[in-house]
């Protein structure tokens, strides 16, 4: 393992915290060589044998290259279970599960009708299944590689999730879907092409920009077009939830605003930044 140690801080000791690589560290023996915390403390003159020493090379040089952990892992924890993520899916943020509580927590125990636009990795949509067991969840997507991890998301999760490559953006409702659901809830693209500069070197090279950014002349796009889909095909009483963009708060509150919703609040996250917005029928 003194081996393993020297190579870790050789090639991370600049880039990141220690107290992160420490934390990297737990991690791949942890899921590489498959070691208990207990070993991994107790046992430092362990030798790996070769294919393991092979692997913890590998996954120390691709976080040398900023690749994110979860991809190196190629699984993540979210609302307490566990989510399979690779390229292609954004990487679930803490943030997002403030949303499902708050959604969780306004609806425990209701027999709901849900559908998340935007699901990814299907992070949001598998923990309401998870929380609202009584309910029927759907997702749309545009991208098939999203829907296929999202699709082993549900399995893994043993949640039944109904899953549609839709693109939003140019949805119509037919007769059937209006006034049909209960919630939407989306966390759709919000980052400003102008906001790319203040993302983290991990998050630029490896995370799918088609899932973060806008276009700096219409960065509400999403929430314009969601909001006015949720008037169609939400049932009277049924309530829409977004994650927003914590510097375009105030802007996002007026646009949903601006649609004939009863109720329109907007909600901070734990680190008080504007992050939610519930818009109820």
């Amino acid at each position: 393992m003194q081996r393993y140690l020297a190579y870790l801080h050789q090639k991370l000791d600049l880039l990141y915290p220690s107290a992160e690589i420490g934390s990297f560290s737990r991690l791949l023996l942890r899921k590489l060589a498959n070691m208990s915390s207990v070993q991994i403390y107790s046992d430092k003159d362990r030798n790996f044998p070769a294919d393991t020493i092979e692997k913890l090379v590998s996954a120390i040089d691709r976080l040398a290259d900023n690749e994110p952990i979860q991809y190196i892992l190629g699984e993540t924890e979210f609302c307490g279970h566990h989510f399979r993520v690779r390229p292609g899916v954004l990487i679930p943020r803490p943030e997002t599960e403030e949303l499902v509580e708050l959604i969780a927590t306004d609806n425990r125990g209701k027999v709901l009708r849900i559908l998340d636009i935007g699901t990814g990795s299907g992070c949001i949509a598998v923990s309401l299944a998870k929380a609202l067991p009584l309910s029927q969840v759907s997702a749309w997507d545009i991208s098939p590689e999203a829907l296929k991890i999202a699709t082993e998301n549900a399995v893994i999760n043993e949640v039944i999730v109904h899953f549609e490559m839709t693109d939003v953006l140019k949805y119509e409702p037919n007769k059937l879907q209006r006034s049909s659901l209960d919630i939407i809830v989306s966390n759709p693209p919000y980052v400003r092409i102008s906001e790319a500069a203040e993302m983290e070197a991990n998050v630029m090279k490896h995370e799918p920009h088609v899932a973060l950014f806008v276009e700096n002349e219409d960065p509400l796009l999403f929430y314009r077009v969601i909001s006015g889909l949720a008037l169609k095909m939400l049932k009277p009483g049924g309530s829409l939830y977004f994650e927003i963009n914590s510097y375009l708060g105030k802007e996002t509150l007026e646009l949903v605003k601006t649609f004939p919703f009863e109720d329109v609040q907007l909600f901070q996250d734990i680190s008080g930044k504007d992050r939610m917005i519930r818009a109820k029928l």
